[in-house]
């Protein structure tokens, strides 16, 4: 139960974090997803000399540095997500229509939040800022519902 109260408390300062400097937390997550991909590569590439293991070191390598120097990965990876979210949302929702025993209602409004889904997407994708501020509301929440929980 402790554990619970520190990983909350934790996870509040994270989120506050993320809302008070948006842009300086995101850069520090796609350094240091970079980092991490690069030194996964390195590792892959020097662990086996197999053909996969080159290929799966180099594309590493690659994305480490586009995420280090490039592009910003939490808001790519964020927008990433939505996006198949959204995708995924969307066809359940249009099978729904056609489907039998499945609310009409709940169809459209799937298909909705689908298309929400959607449009979050390219909003994080075209601004980093968004996907921040997403990303410390939502740990924000995850604290408050560790630290309460009993």
């Amino acid at each position: 139960m402790e554990a619970n109260k520190s990983s909350g408390l934790l996870s509040i300062v994270l989120g506050l974090i993320f809302l008070i400097f948006p842009i300086l937390s995101s850069g520090l997550v796609s350094i240091m997803i970079g980092v991490s991909l690069v030194v996964l590569g390195i590792a892959s590439i020097l662990g086996g000399f197999s053909a996969f293991n080159v290929i799966v070191g180099i594309l590493a390598i690659i994305f480490g540095l586009l995420f280090i120097f490039q592009i910003d990965a939490l808001s790519f990876l964020l927008g990433f997500q939505f996006y198949i979210i959204g995708i995924i949302m969307i066809l359940l929702g249009i099978t729904g229509l056609f489907a039998q025993g499945m609310s009409k209602i709940a169809s459209i409004l799937i298909i909705l939040l689908g298309i929400i889904a959607f449009a979050l997407g390219g909003l994080s994708l075209t601004n980093p800022l968004y996907a921040a501020i997403l990303i410390g509301v939502c740990l924000i929440i995850q604290g408050v519902r560790l630290y309460v929980a009993e």
